[in-house]
């Protein structure tokens, strides 16, 4: 994340999660930002199946909307990686 541009980061994703959350396979999202490292955020997305992210979200005119609101805010662009549930409690 660019230094100082936290607020203007977290008000451009409130706009864009409307779009991720509108997408097929969508479950929930929740962004956090690191105490210690203000310029850092993790961003959780859960979805029905990889492919609703991989293909659906990532090829749909969605995704370019919300690549311009998000994208230019990356320095580094973050890692994106897959997980499933193991356990929970």
């Amino acid at each position: 994340m660019r230094p100082g541009s936290e607020v203007e980061f977290e008000t451009a994703f409130g706009e864009a999660k409307g779009i991720i959350s509108s997408m097929p396979g969508f479950i929930e999202l929740e962004l956090q930002r690191c105490v210690e490292v203000r310029t850092r955020y993790l961003l959780l997305v859960r979805w029905t199946t990889l492919e609703h992210h991989t293909v659906g979200f990532r090829s749909s005119p969605e995704y370019q909307r919300w690549k311009s609101l998000l994208h230019h805010f990356y320095d580094p662009f973050p890692t994106v990686e897959h997980y499933e549930k193991v356990y929970a409690v």
